[in-house]
């Protein structure tokens, strides 16, 4: 007979620490060490004590109200390790799924400012297809990708994009009012359509790929030349790459 394998020894002043950081960051407005030790089941002076650990270190801000907050370095953490994840081995069964189904260009993309980079594809194995390479670039408000991403997270970059809308073709939207509505159709559709935005008679669909907390950090898309449309083109081949990127959310929220 085997023996049990052992349960891990816990530090309690760590556990206790991150207990108070992770409500810090869910909360919406600062807290102060009654309500944390409340919430908590900590004493007012051992709540205080690791307060005063967190500030120190940077994870934390005391308030001019005497409150407790978060600060951006919990944020720059969580960053750090969303981008030292492999995301192209997690979309990797996802995007094969999508060119099996559809044997168009598949795109994996994440967003940098107001682009998205191309950081994995697998290509069309049809003879007349849509092409951008690995490691390319698109402006986000033009290309299905990008469009996606920018639905999901919109109310943070709706001012810096209005400034941007440059044209590339006549279908890119280049009014703010205009892309609102856009971006209304994008969340009720449940998917991205770039009918042509960024370069004539190539379309593109796409999904958003979101952490735990919701942001939008890349999308999978599905480019080809309207030729290549078939009649129902449009809603199945939105509905798959949003059923492939929500796979790969999941994933996230799994690590």
């Amino acid at each position: 007979m085997t023996d049990a394998p052992k349960t891990p020894k816990v530090d309690s002043t760590l556990s206790k620490g991150l207990m108070i950081l992770e409500n810090l960051v869910a909360a919406r407005t600062g807290k102060g060490v009654t309500e944390l030790s409340r919430e908590l089941e900590l004493t007012k002076s051992n709540t205080f004590r690791l307060l005063q650990t967190l500030v120190t270190l940077g994870y934390v801000k005391h308030l001019e109200n005497k409150t407790y907050a978060a600060t951006l370095k919990t944020w720059q953490v969580g960053r750090a390790s969303v981008e030292n994840l492999n995301l192209r081995e997690l979309a990797a069964p996802e995007m094969a799924y999508l060119s099996e189904e559809t044997g168009e260009t598949v795109y994996l993309a994440v967003l940098e400012g107001l682009e998205v980079i191309y950081i994995d594809k697998i290509d069309s194995r049809k003879p007349i297809q849509s092409w951008n390479p690995v490691g390319g670039s698109a402006p986000i408000h033009c290309v299905g990708t990008g469009k996606a991403i920018l639905a999901k997270n919109y109310a943070r970059m709706r001012d810096k994009l209005e400034t941007n809308l440059v044209g590339f073709t006549a279908r890119t939207i280049t009014d703010i009012r205009d892309y609102d509505k856009e971006v209304q159709t994008t969340v009720e559709q449940g998917y991205a359509f770039d009918s042509g935005e960024f370069r004539d008679r190539i379309l593109s669909f796409g999904a958003e790929i979101t952490l735990p907390d919701g942001e939008a950090i890349a999308a999978l898309g599905i480019s080809l030349p309207d030729i290549n449309l078939p009649a129902d083109g449009n809603d199945r081949l939105g509905h798959l790459v949003r059923h492939a990127a929500d796979n790969v959310s999941q994933k996230l929220r799994r690590l």
